[in-house]
């Protein structure tokens, strides 16, 4: 991807105040010679615009959102949270959509958000996991293998650690059909700290959850996922 360049002029000064300050032999034996002001001309690039932090391409690199618990690449969360964490012996012992290493969740609730993910998947193909912590206490890389992360997933992480409790890690076909604003409108609603202060971190995932089942069902078009749920 080619990068704007922005250009910034390095400005030389007068070496003539330099030389009338030294010493230096008669004019007529060795005549001092005035170096001109010099201009150099030098491309520095520009970094490109980051996105949203609650939005995160879908590639495994060990910075950003897995250090949540996630890190699928992309952009930092928070200088504390670079380093990626691998705890495969917090992995339920049978395969589950849903993982709850923080205790956000009742058995009941998450029994009805398995079911919700399960009939989304067979309806639409699209994955939904979800997975709730409390930064380092998470599974993190491990989850990747674990789910079996591909293109058509989305994998929600619900975090409390850096204020908004929703972060997604979205799949590249799933970013072709859903807007980026619906993640971001999303995470501003349900995921906000006034928001799960209130309600309680279970009222922000489930919440979350039934909007994002919602917007995948949606046939893709203009319009769609335009509505983030009640």
């Amino acid at each position: 991807m080619m990068m704007a360049h922005s250009h910034y002029l390095l400005h030389i000064p007068s070496l003539s105040s330099l030389s009338a300050s030294l010493t230096s032999p008669p004019r007529s034996l060795l005549p001092v010679r005035t170096l001109q002001p010099k201009t150099l001309s030098c491309r520095v690039p520009s970094f490109p615009t980051r996105t949203p932090w609650h939005f995160k391409p879908l590639h495994f690199a060990l910075s950003g959102a897995l250090s949540l618990g996630l890190l699928f690449g992309g952009i930092g969360v928070a200088e504390a949270a670079k380093v990626g964490v691998n705890k495969p012996e917090l992995l339920p012992k049978e395969f589950s959509t849903v993982i709850d290493v923080a205790g956000f969740l009742s058995d009941g609730q998450e029994k009805r958000l398995a079911e919700e993910i399960a009939a989304l998947e067979a309806d639409t193909g699209f994955k939904l996991r979800v997975l709730a912590q409390n930064y380092p206490v998470t599974p993190g890389l491990a989850i990747k293998d674990f789910w079996q992360v591909d293109d058509r997933t989305v994998v929600f992480v619900a975090d409390p650690t850096f204020g908004n409790i929703l972060n997604f890690n979205v799949g590249a076909t799933v970013d072709l059909d859903v807007p980026r604003s619906f993640w971001n409108r999303l995470a501003g609603k349900y995921g906000n700290i006034f928001y799960w202060k209130e309600k309680g971190e279970d009222a922000s995932i489930e919440a979350a959850v039934m909007a994002i089942s919602s917007c995948l069902r949606e046939p893709v078009g203009p319009n769609n996922c335009s509505e983030d749920g009640e």
